[in-house]
């Protein structure tokens, strides 16, 4: 009698688990099969037969090796939470009204623009390029192992990429802020403005033409203003009164109601008590909802529009020479442009007579 029959007779069942081939493994199971005794084949045996076959767990480790070393979870750990200035904002927008909380004790954010290694890191930095080669060859050791030395190699190459972003920032050492507010005024918000399709585009890290932007300076504005009121040389302080004048001039006047909004907001006041000052004062029931929908989207549109409205008027005088027109309603002029008034195919110049601003009162 073979050794595979009495291993069988012994309840022993003398299967093969180096072997990756689905075939190979049928095979095998066949073989098994036919030097086994009838008697022996009890549904039991082979139950196990047929797992051995599928064997779940060995699948499943196939499915793993098909997975990058580097999770995207790990890789946030690798970087050490280094992020661009949109993921950090992204990253503050919470709470119930979605305001973009600006992390004050986190210590471990880097308001840095995310940035990977370039070559004149590689050449320049001593060290990096001899590791990132020696990461290279343990991820081909990795692809190429099996079992407790594939674990370890999988947690060397996580050390090792680690070590290639500390060695980094040895040399390139990112400004750190305790309280990520407190150093806002000393960011270069140098930009590049064009106009594309009759849309503002702007290039500059915070700038007034971007919605997500303004709800971030509105949000913090008290913390803000008050770290940059003696601050003259700070691009922030200076954007911050652009922000104010088209506060003023586009809300107080024409929409009494959105700007109340906006100072009880900034002083702190909660939906559900603003929901009861304007009813107060205007005679209105807002939802706390909608409230929030104001501040956190409706009213940073309007002031991303206005301050793209004020730049195409000031590039339409001192750029390019622009075509204006007097509205027939509120006698106003203003410039020829789609922004302004609405196209009419029947005019002469395109145009409707009366303003856009009018049109929507009347509507």
């Amino acid at each position: 009698m073979s050794q595979q029959i009495k291993k069988a007779e012994d309840g022993h069942i003398p299967m093969d688990y180096t072997l990756e081939d689905p075939q190979a493994r049928i095979d095998k199971v066949n073989e098994i099969i036919k030097n086994t005794p009838p008697e022996k084949l009890t549904s039991q045996y082979l139950t196990k037969m047929a797992d051995y076959i599928m064997d779940l767990k060995s699948a499943r480790a196939e499915k793993k090796r098909e997975y990058s070393i580097i999770t995207k979870n790990k890789m946030v750990s690798i970087n050490n939470r280094e992020m661009s200035f949109e993921g950090l904002a992204e990253r503050l927008e919470n709470g119930e009204d979605g305001i973009y909380n600006m992390i004050a004790n986190d210590k471990t954010i880097l308001f840095t623009p995310k940035k990977g290694f370039t070559k004149d890191d590689i050449e320049n930095i001593p060290g990096l390029k001899e590791l990132r080669e020696a990461i290279k060859k343990v991820e081909e050791d990795f692809a190429k192992a099996s079992g407790k030395r594939k674990f370890k190699l999988k947690q060397q190459v996580f050390a090792m990429q680690s070590d290639q972003y500390e060695l980094k920032k040895m040399f390139c050492k990112p400004i750190r802020f305790i309280n990520t507010r407190k150093g806002m005024h000393k960011l270069d918000l140098t930009e590049n403005v064009k106009l594309v399709d009759n849309k503002v585009i702007s290039d500059g890290l915070i700038n007034l033409y971007n919605p997500t932007h303004i709800s971030l300076l509105l949000c913090n504005y008290s913390d803000i203003k008050e770290d940059t009121w003696d601050k003259f040389d700070s691009d922030l302080k200076w954007m911050m009164e652009d922000l104010d004048d088209i506060i003023i001039n586009l809300f107080k006047e024409d929409y009494p109601l959105y700007y109340k909004i906006i100072v009880y907001k900034i002083d702190g006041k909660q939906n559900a008590e603003i929901q009861q000052l304007l009813l107060e004062e205007f005679g209105v029931t807002h939802t706390v909802e909608y409230i929030s929908s104001l501040w956190r989207n409706k009213i940073p549109k309007m002031i991303a529009e206005a301050a793209a409205d004020k730049w195409i008027i000031w590039y339409y005088t001192n750029v390019e020479e622009g075509t204006w027109k007097k509205c027939s309603k509120c006698g106003q002029v203003k410039l020829a442009n789609n922004r302004f008034f609405s196209k009419n195919s029947t005019s002469k110049d395109g145009f409707y007579s009366i303003c856009k601003c009018c049109r929507n009162k009347k509507k």
